[in-house]
């Protein structure tokens, strides 16, 4: 049974969805960089070990991201699971998770990389957005993309109910990611492709767009 890690910043409800998964996963820890994280509490509800790594106790991203991993690996992790978790990691973090550390993201990558999704694709006037599961690179939110969610965009949604229909999609599309992880139905490819190997009902983490939330 593979071991996985999962890091947040706070209530940390991707986490929970995993932790209510019944995966076949050994949740070894969860960790975060502020100690007041509601998630803490879900995560010690559920009897999983936390621990806190505080960003503000340690000279620079360097330093803390150095204290982080040593707090990782003691778990000897197969994946890193980040969920909400509000820091950029440094290229050395990065690279020693390499093929081994992912992300949600709340968009259909690679369109809305970074914050304010919801009402950046409001503004542009798309008729689908969504959610990705990626691994994570250097580059940030353009890491080889695992899954895929979509919803259709309304015409009176706000950022607030778009938002809220992209979260029931994450909570069902990052334990489906992770499974898949774990039963080692998951490959990269030399040119940073995500290959799926033998079946893992795919087709089925896409919403059609004619889909009503």
């Amino acid at each position: 049974m593979k071991r996985i890690v999962i890091l947040i910043s706070g209530r940390g409800s991707n986490m929970q969805a995993v932790l209510e998964a019944n995966l076949p996963v050994k949740v070894a820890a969860v960790i975060s960089n502020k100690a007041d994280a509601p998630g803490l509490e879900t995560a010690r509800r559920h009897g999983v070990e936390t621990v806190v790594v505080d960003h503000r106790g340690h000279d620079g991203r360097e330093a803390f991201d150095a204290a982080l991993a040593r707090q990782i690996d003691s778990h000897a992790p197969d994946l890193v699971v980040l969920a909400g978790f509000m820091r950029i990691l440094t290229p050395g973090f990065v690279e020693h998770y390499a093929g081994r550390l992912i992300n949600i993201h709340p968009s259909l990558l690679p369109a809305f990389t970074g914050l304010d999704t919801h009402a950046r694709a409001l503004a542009e006037g798309v008729k689908l957005h969504g959610c990705t599961v990626h691994f994570v690179t250097n580059e940030l939110d353009r890491g080889p993309i695992v899954a895929q969610a979509a919803v259709p965009v309304l015409a009176d949604d706000t950022p607030e109910t778009l938002a809220a229909r992209v979260l029931a999609q994450e909570h069902r599309l990052y334990p489906q990611a992770i499974r898949w992880f774990a039963e080692d139905k998951l490959a990269l490819t030399s040119d940073g492709k995500v290959r799926f190997l033998g079946p893992c009902d795919a087709d089925s983490v896409l919403i059609s767009p004619r889909e009503k939330p």
